[in-house]
Protein backbone atom coordinates (compact mmCIF):
# COMPACT_ATOMS: atom_id res chain seq x y z
CA UNK A 1 0.00 0.00 0.00
CA UNK A 2 1.35 3.38 -1.03
CA UNK A 3 2.04 5.65 1.90
CA UNK A 4 -0.59 8.54 1.83
CA UNK A 5 0.01 12.46 2.18
CA UNK A 6 -1.86 13.72 5.51
CA UNK A 7 -4.36 15.92 2.73
CA UNK A 8 -5.24 12.54 0.80
CA UNK A 9 -5.89 10.60 3.92
CA UNK A 10 -7.59 13.46 5.29
CA UNK A 11 -9.70 13.36 2.06
CA UNK A 12 -10.34 9.40 2.39
CA UNK A 13 -11.56 10.01 5.70
CA UNK A 14 -13.52 12.35 5.51
CA UNK A 15 -15.42 10.69 2.33
CA UNK A 16 -15.72 7.65 4.97
CA UNK A 17 -17.34 9.68 7.55
CA UNK A 18 -19.21 12.00 5.76
CA UNK A 19 -21.27 8.01 4.73
CA UNK A 20 -21.30 6.42 7.62
CA UNK A 21 -20.77 7.32 11.93
CA UNK A 22 -17.50 6.86 12.88
CA UNK A 23 -15.69 7.76 16.59
CA UNK A 24 -12.59 8.94 16.88
CA UNK A 25 -11.35 5.46 18.50
CA UNK A 26 -12.58 4.10 14.71
CA UNK A 27 -10.92 7.09 12.87
CA UNK A 28 -7.43 6.81 14.83
CA UNK A 29 -7.41 2.77 13.92
CA UNK A 30 -8.28 3.20 10.65
CA UNK A 31 -5.24 6.28 10.58
CA UNK A 32 -3.11 3.47 12.08
CA UNK A 33 -4.05 0.53 9.60
CA UNK A 34 -2.88 2.81 6.83
CA UNK A 35 0.81 3.66 8.51
CA UNK A 36 0.11 7.92 9.68
CA UNK A 37 2.47 9.11 12.13
CA UNK A 38 0.61 9.54 15.90
CA UNK A 39 1.28 13.65 14.97
CA UNK A 40 -0.96 13.70 11.63
CA UNK A 41 -3.29 11.49 13.00
CA UNK A 42 -4.30 14.02 15.54
CA UNK A 43 -3.98 16.82 13.42
CA UNK A 44 -6.53 15.10 10.91
CA UNK A 45 -8.68 14.02 13.98
CA UNK A 46 -8.87 17.57 14.77
CA UNK A 47 -10.12 18.99 11.59
CA UNK A 48 -12.50 15.89 10.92
CA UNK A 49 -13.92 17.14 14.46
CA UNK A 50 -13.65 21.05 13.57
CA UNK A 51 -15.90 19.58 10.38
CA UNK A 52 -18.05 17.87 12.44
CA UNK A 53 -17.48 15.08 10.14
CA UNK A 54 -16.99 13.40 13.52
CA UNK A 55 -19.14 14.16 16.51
CA UNK A 56 -19.04 11.18 19.49
CA UNK A 57 -22.43 12.42 20.70
CA UNK A 58 -24.18 11.63 18.00
CA UNK A 59 -22.19 8.50 17.33
CA UNK A 60 -23.08 7.52 20.65
CA UNK A 61 -26.45 8.29 19.50
CA UNK A 62 -27.13 6.29 16.38
CA UNK A 63 -24.89 3.09 17.78
CA UNK A 64 -27.30 2.91 20.81
CA UNK A 65 -30.37 3.33 18.19
CA UNK A 66 -28.57 0.67 15.97
CA UNK A 67 -27.91 -1.91 18.69
CA UNK A 68 -31.06 -2.09 20.33
CA UNK A 69 -33.32 -2.40 17.53
CA UNK A 70 -31.17 -4.25 14.79
CA UNK A 71 -28.75 -5.95 17.07
CA UNK A 72 -31.18 -6.40 19.90
CA UNK A 73 -28.76 -6.26 22.40
CA UNK A 74 -29.05 -4.73 25.86
CA UNK A 75 -28.16 -1.93 27.63
CA UNK A 76 -25.07 -3.25 29.34
CA UNK A 77 -23.94 -4.91 26.38
CA UNK A 78 -24.13 -1.49 24.07
CA UNK A 79 -22.58 0.68 27.08
CA UNK A 80 -19.59 -2.10 27.50
CA UNK A 81 -19.11 -1.50 23.40
CA UNK A 82 -18.66 2.17 23.90
CA UNK A 83 -16.83 1.80 26.72
CA UNK A 84 -14.32 -0.28 24.34
CA UNK A 85 -14.51 2.62 21.71
CA UNK A 86 -13.49 5.03 24.01
CA UNK A 87 -16.73 7.52 24.60
CA UNK A 88 -17.11 9.23 27.32
CA UNK A 89 -19.69 7.88 29.97
CA UNK A 90 -20.68 11.31 29.75
CA UNK A 91 -21.92 11.09 26.43
CA UNK A 92 -22.67 7.36 27.11
CA UNK A 93 -25.55 7.85 29.72
CA UNK A 94 -28.31 10.08 27.89
CA UNK A 95 -27.67 8.31 24.47
CA UNK A 96 -29.05 5.88 26.73
CA UNK A 97 -31.48 7.45 28.02
CA UNK A 98 -33.05 7.96 24.68
CA UNK A 99 -34.00 4.47 24.64
CA UNK A 100 -37.64 4.07 24.57
CA UNK A 101 -38.69 1.57 27.18
CA UNK A 102 -41.97 0.27 25.97
CA UNK A 103 -39.70 -0.80 22.61
CA UNK A 104 -36.74 -1.94 24.69
CA UNK A 105 -38.70 -4.31 26.73
CA UNK A 106 -40.59 -5.62 23.52
CA UNK A 107 -37.48 -6.53 22.01
CA UNK A 108 -36.82 -8.54 25.45
CA UNK A 109 -39.85 -10.25 25.20
CA UNK A 110 -39.70 -11.03 21.89
CA UNK A 111 -36.30 -12.68 21.86
CA UNK A 112 -37.00 -14.39 24.63
CA UNK A 113 -40.11 -15.79 23.37
CA UNK A 114 -38.35 -16.68 20.46
CA UNK A 115 -35.41 -18.58 22.75
CA UNK A 116 -38.09 -20.33 24.50
CA UNK A 117 -38.77 -22.45 21.67
CA UNK A 118 -35.49 -23.16 21.07
CA UNK A 119 -34.76 -24.42 25.05
CA UNK A 120 -34.76 -27.87 26.12
CA UNK A 121 -35.39 -28.16 30.00
CA UNK A 122 -35.65 -31.04 32.29
CA UNK A 123 -38.15 -28.68 34.37
CA UNK A 124 -39.04 -25.22 34.70
CA UNK A 125 -36.55 -23.78 36.63
CA UNK A 126 -33.68 -25.40 34.00
CA UNK A 127 -36.03 -23.28 31.30
CA UNK A 128 -36.01 -20.11 33.06
CA UNK A 129 -32.45 -20.23 33.98
CA UNK A 130 -31.52 -20.94 30.65
CA UNK A 131 -33.97 -18.09 29.50
CA UNK A 132 -32.32 -15.97 32.10
CA UNK A 133 -28.68 -16.90 31.54
CA UNK A 134 -29.57 -16.31 27.49
CA UNK A 135 -30.77 -12.47 28.27
CA UNK A 136 -27.88 -11.70 30.90
CA UNK A 137 -25.58 -12.70 27.30
CA UNK A 138 -27.70 -10.08 25.02
CA UNK A 139 -26.52 -7.32 27.54
CA UNK A 140 -30.57 -6.81 29.60
CA UNK A 141 -30.33 -6.35 32.85
CA UNK A 142 -31.92 -8.82 35.74
CA UNK A 143 -34.29 -6.23 36.50
CA UNK A 144 -35.65 -6.41 33.02
CA UNK A 145 -35.99 -10.40 32.39
CA UNK A 146 -37.19 -10.46 35.60
CA UNK A 147 -39.82 -7.95 34.38
CA UNK A 148 -40.44 -10.38 31.55
CA UNK A 149 -40.23 -13.80 32.72
CA UNK A 150 -41.38 -12.81 36.04
CA UNK A 151 -39.44 -13.98 39.60
CA UNK A 152 -41.34 -17.05 40.05
CA UNK A 153 -40.55 -20.15 37.51
CA UNK A 154 -44.04 -19.67 36.38
CA UNK A 155 -42.76 -17.43 33.51
CA UNK A 156 -44.66 -18.96 30.88
CA UNK A 157 -47.99 -16.46 31.68
CA UNK A 158 -45.77 -13.31 31.46
CA UNK A 159 -44.82 -13.85 28.14
CA UNK A 160 -49.10 -13.37 26.93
Amino acid sequence: MKTLTEEEALNKIAALCSSSEYCINDVTEKLKKWQMASGTISCIIKKLVENKFIDEKRYAKAFVRDKYRFNKWGVVKICQALRLKNIPEKIINPAIEEIDRKEYLDNLKTLLHSKEKTIQANNEYERWAKLTKFALSRGFEMKDIQIIIGKTNDFKSSFD
